[in-house]
């Protein structure tokens, strides 16, 4: 199943300088892992903002659960999760 994500870590910049650095360090290491093993799809940036939209995928909702709170800036981000049903039009005939 995939998920549309969107993440707003605004709230992470709000800590101490170096507290924050550590922070968005691990949340680096934590994204590369979701990245190779196949859970974050696409990533992209948001301009202007200090969020980023991903297409996420999950065997359902529990499991996107577990992988979101395993990131090291869910305690400070608003996160914003919408299902994703596929298409008529891009369905294999």
């Amino acid at each position: 199943m995939e998920f549309l994500v969107r993440v707003d870590g605004a709230r992470v910049y709000e800590l101490p300088a170096d507290e924050s650095a550590a922070l968005i360090e691990r949340e680096r290491v934590r994204g590369r892992e979701l990245m190779a093993a196949g859970t974050i799809r696409h990533f992209w940036r948001i301009p202007g903002r200090r969020g980023n939209i991903g297409i996420w995928s999950a065997a359902d909702a529990d499991e996107l659960e577990a992988a979101l709170t395993s990131l090291p800036v869910w305690p400070y981000a608003d996160i914003e999760v919408t299902p994703l049903a596929r298409h008529p039009m891009t369905a294999v005939s």
